[in-house]
């Protein structure tokens, strides 16, 4: 009678833990970790029942501006790689997510040298960001449509000086994409 039930028990777990074989995403993330959009990919490293871990990294690029109108910095382009590590529960299509990451990018800054001869040089660098993210995932097990929202507070980590952590409360991201 005991084996039985065990039996019951264990076939009712088995059909309640979802294996998915769509364990691969392309998505367009707006917002988010990337500040402004990306391109990503993102694929399913682990499952166990209801929990998943997946590792995304994306690519971005951004225009940023030279500096004020009086220097010679002219505006350019900054590419960001963001890249991340998250969890996701729940059953079926609908999922709590939760996640960090870093996203890096490449800076550039007009800074005052007094012993240079024209007392203004180009400071380039390579800077990060570490978002967080809690969020509302759909992504079906079997693929097909993807899709996520989130609010994505970071932290700006200056790496290039000595500046302390700046933390921004305020930020989200969507992202639209295909499971497969």
């Amino acid at each position: 009678m005991l084996t039985f039930f065990c039996s019951h028990f264990d076939a009712i777990a088995q059909e309640e833990a979802e294996i998915f074989t769509a364990k691969n995403s392309i998505f367009v993330e707006l917002g988010g970790n990337s500040i402004y959009y990306s391109v990503n990919y993102n694929r399913i490293l682990l499952q166990k029942d209801k929990l998943k871990i997946s590792g995304s990294a994306g690519f971005s690029v951004f225009k940023q501006s030279g500096g004020s109108q009086s220097s010679n910095i002219s505006p350019f382009w900054s590419p960001m790689l963001p890249l991340e590590i998250s969890t996701f529960w729940g059953k079926s299509n609908h999922h709590l997510e939760i996640g960090t990451g870093l996203t890096f990018y490449a800076s550039r800054a007009l800074v005052f040298n007094p012993d240079a001869a024209n007392n203004f040089q180009q400071d380039k660098s390579l800077e990060a960001i570490l978002p967080l993210r809690i969020g509302y995932r759909y992504q079906k097990p079997e693929g097909g449509f993807f899709f996520r929202v989130g609010y994505t507070p970071g932290f700006n980590l200056f790496l290039s000086s000595e500046d302390s952590p700046k933390f921004h409360p305020l930020w989200g991201g969507i992202s639209l994409g295909k499971s497969f």
